[in-house]
């Protein structure tokens, strides 16, 4: 009787791992290629949990730089977009590769360096003046060089006040080819200054010496949009599912999450679904 009840217990055992497999791999998931930034700063921690409970749907997220998460996109690899270089979003949809562009939030970007402050930016609400002066006096800039919406802003930077950091690569101009926290303890490592999302500043932990230096900028004004891959495009896409993830994100509920999520008291990232912006 004793080996009949243990062979009962295993049968149901196995029964119940077979269906809580099952009940796993048919649970409802997109893919979401984004930003190392909204990982970076935890808030996929808030709102992936709370999109579930809403919606039963999973979100696995791809978090690279704004570039490689576009190419991921313009491929077919993701079901939706949620990356923050508006030039670069728009040009997605205008090649036929995502749906329609939703604002979905902003922060801002802020140049951090050593406390020494050798280019003497500290205060500086220009940011074209602060990186004038890093570049006149050669002074160590850590760059994330990866594509990323952040190293666009920057290169855009440079480049409105004449400045060629490729060509000075390798000098007083480093490139890490990494993501932001990672160049962020390049940049603490060699006393660099560097441009950092304020969201990924608030999580960054390991600052050493390094502290905001510039920022207030509206030039450094950072806005975040979410976008649907064009399933004509890609009909394997689950259109449906990546619209349901879009539109609890600008719905109030999905805004609410966002604005909620602080660190430290501060919070990192501002709701603009509604259209407004800090712009």
């Amino acid at each position: 009787m004793k080996f009949i009840i243990r062979i009962a217990a295993a049968v149901t055992l196995v029964l119940l791992a077979v269906t809580s497999f099952r009940a796993q791999a048919e649970a409802p998931y997109i893919t979401v290629a984004s930003t190392t930034s909204t990982q970076n700063s935890g808030l996929f921690k808030v709102l992936i949990p709370a999109f579930k409970a809403y919606s039963g749907i999973d979100v696995r997220v791809v978090a690279v730089g704004t570039g490689q998460a576009i190419r991921l996109a313009r491929n077919g690899d993701a079901d939706v977009l949620f990356v923050h270089h508006k030039p670069s979003e728009q040009k997605f949809i205008a090649d036929g590769f995502g749906v329609e562009r939703f604002d979905v939030m902003y922060n801002d970007f802020v140049i951090v360096g050593p406390k020494s402050d050798p280019a003497g930016i500290r205060g500086l609400t220009d940011a074209l003046v602060a990186f004038r002066r890093i570049a006149e006096t050669a002074s160590t800039f850590a760059s994330r060089g990866d594509d990323s919406g952040t190293n666009k802003k920057e290169l855009g930077l440079w480049q409105a006040v004449g400045i060629d950091a490729n060509g000075a690569s390798g000098t007083w101009y480093r490139e890490t080819g990494s993501g932001m926290g990672a160049t962020l303890n390049t940049a603490a490592g060699m006393e660099a200054y560097s441009l950092t999302d304020r969201g990924t500043w608030l999580s960054f932990k390991n600052r050493q010496g390094l502290e905001i230096l510039s920022q207030g900028d509206k030039k450094l004004f950072n806005p975040y949009g979410v976008i649907l891959v064009n399933p004509a495009k890609y009909p394997h896409t689950k259109a449906k599912l990546g619209q349901a993830f879009i539109d609890w994100l600008i719905s109030p509920d999905g805004q609410k999450a966002i604005a909620g999520y602080s660190i430290d008291g501060q919070q990192l990232f501002f709701p603009n679904a509604s259209g407004e912006s800090g712009s």
